[in-house]
């Protein structure tokens, strides 16, 4: 399909710079096949029926912006006096390197290094398209983890507008209330909205919950660039249902309860986990599915998501699901009166599509 067809005007002013306070106090645009409605997500319990299955996400989001020095291999010696670096981190490899996005990438080489503090470095080992590098740090395991919290800050995607040093608050707002395994450099923003208060009137209607885990990689941030959507390759993310949360997805399904998927992320691994009857299995690796108007969804009936960018990935994907002209439809809707955009805005309920 042609990327025009997912573009749209979006005002500025409509992109949203802090979550709503209380998280559930942002607004909810329900979207039915028929048409939308406004509402509130704490109405959500009302929206849900008894004996309906949320499965979140519980990836939790690493400080994973740095900023550092660049010190040159061929002159060993501090780094201090160094051109400035700023690496985002968005995939960790199995031989104990990162992938990562670096500004400016054209300055940094292979057996170049970055100084981030005394004692906390990485070497540059690769260099790919796009502005991506490959780094070996001087730490591991915990000691890596803990220099992240030190000298890391949220990263935030580029049009949430914040200094170098990032802002205090992010550490709790960036973070949702499932955040419970390491390794997004994202957040999955459809969870940011819940509260405890929330939970419980959730628990209290009779919504069940299930936790999976995809670990969201920083090329959730990428424009597609591709006049064609065939022609987009999508990043990998690693993600994990367990035996668990596949049985009783499974069994909320026989017993007519609908599966309700919190956000693109649990969205997308619940259908690269399933066969074509429905049927979802245990899930360990990676997945790099992209799902685009025409897919036929196999497992999740209703949708709770944010509002995405213009020609990205997880519009197409709403589109995909709820219909194209519908989504079309309820964003201009909610560019017209007024709901906020993108990671800390507001929320959309989305209903499957009828199928033709």
């Amino acid at each position: 399909m042609k990327v025009d067809l997912f573009d749209f005007d979006l005002p500025p002013e409509r992109i949203a710079q802090k979550p709503a306070v209380p998280r559930d106090s942002a607004r909810l645009l329900e979207v039915l096949p028929a048409g939308c409605r406004d509402s509130c997500v704490r109405d959500l319990p009302a929206l849900l029926n008894p004996g309906d299955l949320m499965v979140v996400n519980d990836t939790r989001v690493i400080p994973a912006r740095l900023t550092g020095r660049r010190g040159d291999a061929a002159r060993p010696g501090p780094a201090e006096g160094g051109p400035k670096v700023e690496v985002t981190l968005h995939k960790w490899q199995d031989d104990g390197t990162w992938r990562a996005f670096a500004r400016p990438a054209r300055k940094l080489a292979p057996r170049d290094y970055i100084v981030f503090a005394p004692g906390f470095a990485a070497d540059v080992t690769g260099k790919g398209e796009g502005g991506e590098v490959v780094l070996k740090f001087n730490k591991a395991g915990p000691d890596l983890k803990d220099a992240l919290e030190a000298h890391g800050v949220m990263p935030l995607p580029p049009y949430i507008k914040r200094g170098e040093a990032g802002d205090e608050d992010d550490k709790g707002d960036y973070q949702t209330l499932f955040a419970a395994r390491d390794g997004a450099v994202a957040a999955p923003t459809a969870s940011l909205h819940f509260t405890p208060e929330l939970i419980k009137a959730l628990d209290a209607r009779g919504v069940e919950r299930v936790s999976l885990t995809l670990h969201v990689g920083a090329g959730t941030f990428l424009p597609v660039r591709e006049e064609d959507t065939r022609h987009h390759r999508m990043h990998a993310e690693w993600g994990e249902i367990s035996d668990r949360a596949a049985d009783y997805i499974n069994q909320t399904r026989r017993a007519g309860g609908r599966i309700v998927a919190c956000g693109s992320t649990s969205m997308r691994l619940l259908e690269a986990a399933a066969d074509d009857d429905g049927t979802v299995h245990p899930f360990r690796g990676e997945t790099d599915i992209f799902i685009t108007p025409g897919y036929r969804f196999k497992v999740v009936d209703l949708m709770l998501t944010n509002f995405h960018l213009p020609r990205s990935t997880l519009f197409m994907l709403v589109a995909a699901f709820a219909g194209l002209e519908p989504m079309r439809a309820a964003y201009a809707h909610a560019i017209e009166t007024g709901y906020r955009f993108y990671s800390y805005g507001d929320a959309c309920l989305l209903h499957r599509a009828r199928a033709d």
